[in-house]
């Protein structure tokens, strides 16, 4: 349940947030390394201990199956993805090794995820909240969500699905690297930027309501400008700090530029907002 005091101080001083919402892959062996690097949309086999990277595994058609991040811990590769998704993850990764020595095991309930809220959103993967996060206000996930949207993080299961092209979420400053070696999904992900100069039919973009607007749209609300449908909300919630109502959404590439005038529909509301 969304907590103003919580919300409040982590504004002010920073925070954690325990995401339950997340669960934790390990991969294992003398090959884990050269084994995902070929999975995954980002570079992974130059991660240093302790360090943490930001990836996609993506179909050949090169939509998203998840998001993750890889962190490199001990003799082990630790894979924080989506807790749903966790198990069937390890089925389909277990079912991609042949001679490779890599093992892949579900530590969901054994290693915790949390977020750390400061001037970005950092998660860290561990037995136990690392003793330099333990002095800072601790939020539930509702809490965490709110200022998760008002940042423009999107969320897979949320914002970025099965259907999602990395390049339409926006995430792929963070999430690919355009130097390493191959990758499923590679070819899509290349023939877009290289020969289609970035261009998709989409655009996961952030949006403010008008301060008169007070209704907060539920996911997959159309949004539209001048009675033209071009796209649909993903994720909404009421800012306490700007005071007004914000979310994300994806809209149609001749609709992304800050400032272009949206409506959305929720029930019988109108809701003027526009780009961000």
């Amino acid at each position: 349940m969304f907590n103003l005091d919580g919300y409040h101080a982590v504004h002010a001083h920073g925070g954690v947030a325990r995401r339950p919402d997340r669960s934790v892959l390990a991969v294992s062996g003398a090959d884990r390394a050269v084994w995902l690097q070929g999975l995954v949309t980002n570079d992974v086999l130059t991660l240093a201990e302790g360090e943490s990277r930001y990836a996609a595994y993506l179909t050949p058609q090169g939509r998203m199956i998840t998001d993750m991040n890889v962190v490199a811990r001990g003799n082990r590769l630790l894979l924080d993805v989506p807790a749903t998704l966790a198990s069937s993850l390890r089925d389909r990764f277990d079912a991609l090794i042949f001679a490779e020595d890599v093992q892949v095991t579900d530590e969901s309930g054994s290693v915790l995820v949390w977020t750390v809220v400061g001037e970005t959103l950092v998660d860290v993967i561990g037995d136990a909240l690392p003793a330099e996060y333990q002095s800072l206000a601790e939020i539930d996930l509702d809490t965490f969500d709110v200022i998760r949207i008002e940042r423009g993080v999107p969320k897979f299961l949320a914002d970025m699905n099965e259907d999602t092209i990395p390049l339409e979420a926006g995430i792929e400053d963070r999430a690919i690297s355009f130097t390493k070696g191959c990758y499923v999904g590679q070819e899509i992900i290349v023939r877009v930027t290289h020969r289609g100069g970035g261009r998709v039919a989409r655009k996961l973009v952030r949006w403010h309501a008008h301060d008169s607007a007070s209704v907060v749209p539920m996911p997959e609300s159309p949004i539209s400008q001048a009675t033209k449908h071009i796209g649909r909300v993903t994720s909404a919630a009421f800012s306490p700090a700007m005071e007004k109502v914000v979310g994300l959404g994806y809209v149609h590439r001749d609709f992304t530029d800050p400032g272009t005038g949206i409506e959305i529909v929720w029930n019988d509301a109108y809701i003027m907002a526009e780009v961000k």
